[in-house]
């Protein structure tokens, strides 16, 4: 007999034996159970069997509602299949028995064959663990993750297989030919007669090296990813047809690459027609404002979708929630396109009442204020621009930072003719934090850092019982920041407690308080500082704010030395300042955290008082610009700084302007530029810094990204100069490099800086070598 006619056979009699136990059962239905028990379960528990069960001992036997039994059992998470026996006994009652067939167990999981990867590596990736139920489809479905994870990393040859000959006892076997890691030699381009080959491969994830030093392998998921690349780059020149197609020549056993990527540009189209259909609220001079595709242009299609939602903005922002707008285009024979954009409008709706959900530890008010600074209240117009309902709006964005939740978006629902509700739902995110850490910087020297921080603070929800405060429940809700850090280093250490409450009284005024103290040994003496602040900034709609502040501060000048200028030591001992401090300013950037185009200004008089008297006028000037966006979406931003500020009056030498140093004028020491005072013992002139009267700098900076991560690894070119009141122009100019190191707490940046002098006087300190190194432990 064979295998296959065997194992009918068998299956004919189970099937047989099981129709007989059912047609026997059947002439049960209606004596009393008199026990039920369970059998064949071995890792599934009786109680678990049983409480799928409606039958009962004490009750009449029920053969269909056993066999509805049986099936609920075999629902059970590691229940191959389950049925039911019956014995009738002496006394004429039932025993009811429930039997399970358990699915297999993996008891052993082998690899063959993988000498580079770590068997523990590969078992997280074929997604089964030992004592797992062992599912045949899941321990094949592992052969491809298995193979993905190896392409990855460079095994371009890789062999996979599952052996199944000891699946019966629990063996999952993977049989593996790694084959060599194949090392990606060279990038090369042809056909690319539009676009430089630099241009091209600088936005590519394919790379020949890593990190700078370190070799780059071969891995197909990023050439299928470049590929997209360089036909979106060539569709933005108006090459709606380009195609790019890899060709790979190995080389050495295999061992090598060399990846050619060869491109079929195909035809150019230019814009011939832009017309707009079926807009009847706008106009279409008023619709086209803004707009990036213009007659003549090189069609784009990623301008074209664009353009869609500049059109579609101008309805949405208006109340016409529900507005489509599509393109249609017809491409000519000539290389024209023509290009309709048909708009199909909806109803103009109202804000009606605003539901927040979603939030348990937060106040309501918390995202309210948020609102009412956007007018996003009831009786407006439904502004669904900024509330687009995906979380991407400006306005949810804005809901998100302010609480540091981990999600909002704003749905407009209902169905008035006239109002919409609006949806805020809130995914809320974690707000409090401890931090240890440590940084180095050529300014500070080596600084420890331990925080405490609350994001989400609550000064007046004081703890109603000692698990309050210590489960987190207490002093949390109201939006308001709370931080307290130590900062002990080796050259200047820092102590500080802070609070803030973004919506003063609910209104848009920002309050600051601190607390804090400061030690640093400075070039011929020690400085200690103590200090009180209370701020007041008052922000308006058309971007301007307006500021107030009171400052109470002591300034101990101790340990001078016997030479040290007489500037200095007629400050010696205790200073006490008072200062009043009034501020404005306004800021366009596009995104504050992190802006690439916009503006930012602010200017400051600070009048001070106690022991010493003087004022300070100070104004800053920031210009983002974005000069260039590859294909990987990557910005090279412009950023240029122009700063100035004048003492009036008589101010003590720590109050007086110095520059220089990472954050000022790289090339110089840290204020190794200043006017210099005499030494008392020598006579020398031009000796020690004692700070200056005014000072005006100026910053220009290109920060290009590189790398495979959109801004992980950043190259600077800077050209710094400053202007105290001693002397000429200072200036430098110099190239760095940035890191964002990625951290549980948000990105950690590495700064490493050279730069040279241009122009300086004999006198200034030079340093051509800056850095500053922030690092989570």
């Amino acid at each position: 007999m064979t295998r296959l006619s065997f194992s009918k056979t068998l299956l004919f009699v189970f099937f047989l034996g099981l129709a007989s136990a059912l047609f026997a059962a059947e002439k049960l239905d209606g004596i009393t159970i008199s026990q039920i028990k369970t059998a064949g379960n071995v890792s599934v528990k009786a109680i678990e069997i049983l409480s799928k069960t409606r039958l009962r001992q004490g009750e009449n036997f029920n053969s269909a509602v056993a066999n509805k039994d049986a099936k609920r059992i075999a629902e059970i998470s590691g229940v191959e299949y389950a049925y039911y026996n019956t014995v009738k006994n002496n006394d004429g009652n039932v025993v009811l028995t429930y039997v399970v067939v358990e699915k297999n167990l993996v008891r052993q999981i082998q690899y063959i064959g993988n000498n580079k990867i770590k068997s523990s590596i590969l078992t997280k990736k074929a997604g089964l663990q030992r004592g797992d139920y062992l599912d045949i489809f899941l321990a094949r479905s592992g052969v491809d993750k298995i193979k993905t994870y190896y392409l990855k990393k460079g095994y371009n040859f890789v062999e996979v297989s599952f052996d199944d000959s000891q699946i019966k006892n629990g063996k999952v076997i993977y049989l593996i030919n790694e084959g060599p890691r194949v090392r990606l030699k060279k990038i090369s381009f042809s056909g690319n007669d539009a676009i430089k080959r630099k241009t091209l491969k600088r936005g590519l994830s394919s790379r020949t090296r890593k990190w700078i030093f370190w070799p780059a392998y071969y891995n197909q998921s990023d050439v299928e990813k470049d590929i997209a690349k360089i036909e979106t780059a060539y569709q933005k020149l108006g090459y709606i047809n380009a195609k790019a197609t890899p060709v790979i020549n190995y080389k050495k056993d295999n061992k090598k690459a060399y990846l050619e990527f060869k491109i079929d540009q195909g035809k150019q189209y230019l814009v011939d027609v832009i017309e707009i259909n079926g807009n009847t609220k706008f106009a279409d001079e008023i619709l086209f404002e803004k707009t990036k595709l213009t007659v003549g242009s090189y069609y784009n299609e990623q301008r074209a979708d664009f353009d869609i939602e500049k059109i579609k903005k101008k309805y949405l922002e208006n109340g016409y929630i529900n507005t489509k707008v599509e393109k249609n285009r017809t491409f000519t024979s000539d290389g024209k396109v023509n290009l309709c954009f048909n708009v199909q409008e909806s109803s103009q709706y109202k804000i009606g009442k605003i539901i927040i959900s979603g939030n348990t530890a937060t106040y309501d008010n918390v995202f309210r204020r948020v609102l009412d600074d956007a007018d996003f209240v009831p009786g407006q117009i439904y502004n669904a621009h900024i509330a687009r309902g995906s979380g991407k709006g400006s306005l949810e964005t804005d809901v998100r930072r302010a609480a540091y939740a981990e999600s909002s978006t704003i749905t407009a629902i209902g169905s008035d003719p006239e109002f919409r509700d609006a949806l805020l739902s809130i995914a809320e995110g974690q707000t409090g934090m401890i931090l240890f850490g440590a940084g180095v910087g050529s300014n500070d020297g080596v600084v420890g850092q331990i925080v405490y921080e609350q994001k989400n603070f609550d000064i007046s929800n004081t703890p109603r019982s000692w698990a309050e405060f210590i489960s987190g429940e207490a002093f949390k809700g109201a939006g308001q920041k709370l931080k307290i850090s130590f900062e002990p280093g080796t050259e200047v250490s820092r102590y500080e407690v802070s609070f803030s409450d973004p919506y003063f009284r609910d209104m848009p005024v920002k309050l600051d308080v601190s607390g804090s103290s400061f030690e640093r040994d400075r070039e011929t003496y020690s400085e200690e500082r103590t200090r009180g602040y209370v701020g007041f900034t008052k922000r308006y709609k058309n971007n301007w704010y307006r500021g107030l502040a009171f400052s109470a501060e002591n300034v101990n000048v101790s340990g001078v030395d016997l030479g040290a200028p007489v500037e200095i030591t007629d400050d010696k001992g205790s200073n006490f300042l008072l200062g009043i401090k009034f501020l404005t300013g306004y800021s366009t950037v596009d995104n504050k955290y992190n802006p690439s185009k916009g503006r930012i200004f602010d200017m400051s008089y600070k009048q001070v008082g106690g022991d010493h008297t003087f004022g300070v006028l100070s104004a800053t000037n920031r210009w983002y610009k974005t000069l260039y966006e590859d294909i990987a979406e990557r910005k090279t931003i412009l950023e240029t700084k122009v700063h100035a500020a004048s003492i009036i009056g008589e101010a003590p030498s720590f109050e007086k302007f110095y520059a220089g140093g990472t954050g000022s004028l790289r090339g110089f020491g840290y204020r190794g530029v200043s006017s210099r005072g005499t030494n008392t013992l020598t006579g020398a002139k031009n000796d020690e810094v004692i700070g200056s009267d005014w000072i005006i700098s100026g910053n220009i900076e290109l920060v290009r990204p590189i790398g495979a991560g959109t801004d992980t690894i950043s190259t600077l070119v800077f050209l710094d100069a400053t202007m105290v009141d001693s002397g000429t122009i200072r200036s430098s100019i110099g190239v760095g490099l940035q890191i964002m190191l990625p951290q549980w707490f948000g990105p950690v940046p590495m700064r490493f800086e050279i730069a040279a002098p241009i122009t300086k006087e004999e006198y200034d300190d030079t340093q051509i070598f800056s850095f500053s190194v922030g690092r989570l432990f």
